[in-house]
């Protein structure tokens, strides 16, 4: 079924070209199926991240120490961390820990399987922990528009020849 809308998703109207005509996943659709808000404060990046710039917010905003944060982002060959690798490292934690720490793996990983889920499934772009950087925002940006945003990406991506494999928050195709 997922091929299926591939091959129909037209990039320059970001619509899939049916037999009864066209038909997009809306904003409204994005609101009513996952319950998220689609206004808000717009999720945006001011600059590239390189290693270090990953690296330094492991240690800051999940407490990891450098030298496990660069052997995470060894490991990933990315700018990006292994789910796994949150789910070990965050899935219990002791009355010492701190709670924000757990709080932002958590949402980075949710983030990870859901809104933002990349091609491979096992890894999430550590650019999404700055958003988590001050817990008091996360509910105040748009999600449903960034996510939909996204899944647009992700299926003009997968229009072209050589990509077999597609990302994006996919319950929005199958809805």
């Amino acid at each position: 079924m997922l091929s299926a809308f591939c091959e129909r998703w037209q990039p320059k109207t970001t619509t899939f070209h049916l037999p009864f005509g066209e038909m997009t996943i809306t904003l409204d659709d994005v609101a009513s199926i996952l319950h998220i808000p689609i206004t808000g404060s717009m999720i945006s990046f001011s600059q590239p991240l390189w290693v270090d710039d990953v690296n330094a917010l492991l240690v800051e905003l999940l407490g990891t120490t450098n030298v496990e944060a660069s052997r995470e982002t060894e490991q990933c060959r990315s700018l990006s961390v292994r789910l796994l690798w949150l789910r070990e490292n965050f899935s219990t934690i002791t009355v010492d820990d701190d709670i924000e720490f757990a709080t932002r793996a958590f949402l980075l990983h949710l983030v990870g399987c859901t809104l933002f889920a990349d091609k491979s499934a096992t890894s999430v772009g550590v650019v999404y922990l700055e958003l988590f950087r001050d817990l008091s925002m996360v509910g105040r940006y748009g999600w449903g528009a960034a996510c939909l945003a996204f899944l647009y990406r992700q299926l003009t991506t997968a229009t072209r020849f050589e990509v077999r494999q597609l990302g994006g928050y996919l319950t929005l195709l199958q809805s």
